[in-house]
């Protein structure tokens, strides 16, 4: 079989092609590098065909969906603090986008569409775990996009029977993931400071927690996704985490224990958009996709930091 992957020279995404093509697939990526590096699939490059275009862009998506069993719709313009400094740019790469790839799968034949959705959909809400039935309270633009594209993919499902998965991520991380720049991720972020003995940074306290998943749980839960029954396809949010939350001092430490350093943490003031606490609840996921984390956060930073170690 043909899977597209949008983004897929993206974090996720390049680890996602390496899943499907471990599996014994044909794999398309679709990316225009505005996020996604080349060094992420170039070792994979021979084995997948490439189409470097944008998701926005009509013609591109036409010529990446021939053929394909499903999609992998990984492409976005992510980072809350990005969105909060250019709203219109974000919702213009990731609602636009994600209407593109829906039309294109949609003329084209393609039923099934495997979103991946975000956590920040529930915002600061003080309900713990998050579960799916709760209502939506976005407080960045980022979050905005992500549901809308939900609603987008339900709406699909009820008007045109396309087979739909909205997969709300929670604070993935993993090889591959980008440590550098104003938008890097936490963990990448502490790791490749640590590396060079320089204070990682924390915006705020500390204590504010996360349901950090490995990237072998979201590889392993899009592949499900793509294989559950048409009937489960309803584009209706799934929780994708371990259920189990993380504190940023608490991840500090670990990682000064596990990569033996003495490094304080430099604190500074919150950012805009940033959520306090974030835990999940993963009973959907389980019912609907028979899933089960592979991975666990300290099994998953262990194997993270070995990544940078070898590769920054």
């Amino acid at each position: 079989m043909k899977y597209l992957i949008t983004g897929g020279a993206g974090f996720i995404g390049s680890n996602l092609a390496r899943y499907v093509l471990g599996r014994g697939h044909e794999v398309v990526v679709l990316d225009n590098f505005s996020t996604g590096k080349r060094e992420n699939v170039a070792e994979i490059l021979k084995d997948i065909t490439l189409i470097e275009g944008d998701v926005r862009d009509r013609a591109t998506v036409d010529k990446a969906v021939q053929g394909v069993a499903a999609i992998f719709h990984e492409a976005a313009l992510g980072s809350v603090p990005r969105s909060v400094a250019d709203p219109v740019n974000s919702h213009d790469n990731n609602v636009n986008g994600t209407v593109t790839v829906l039309e294109s799968a949609r003329a084209n034949g393609i039923k099934r569409i495997c979103f991946a959705a975000s956590s920040s959909a529930y915002g600061e809400q003080a309900v713990s775990p998050k579960v799916e039935s709760m209502p939506v309270q976005p407080i960045s633009p980022y979050a905005a996009n992500k549901v809308a594209c939900e609603s987008y993919m339900q709406a699909y499902s009820a008007a045109y029977k396309m087979e739909t998965v909205s997969l709300r991520y929670f604070n993935v991380f993993g090889p591959r993931q980008n440590p550098f720049g104003a938008y890097a991720a936490v963990i990448p972020a502490f790791v490749s400071k640590l590396l060079k003995d320089v204070q990682p940074v924390i915006f705020g306290d500390g204590e504010q927690t996360r349901d950090f998943c490995f990237i072998e749980n979201v590889c392993y839960t899009n592949w499900l996704a793509a294989n559950i029954p048409a009937e489960k396809c309803t584009g209706r949010p799934i929780n994708i985490a371990c259920h189990s939350a993380v504190s940023l001092n608490q991840i500090i430490g670990k990682l000064a224990s596990l990569m033996k350093k003495d490094i304080k943490p430099l604190y500074e003031p919150e950012r805009a958009g940033d959520i306090k606490h974030s835990l999940a609840n993963i009973d959907r996921a389980k019912e609907v996709l028979g899933y089960e984390p592979l991975v666990y956060f300290d099994e998953g930073l262990e194997r993270a930091i070995g990544w940078y170690t070898e590769n920054l």
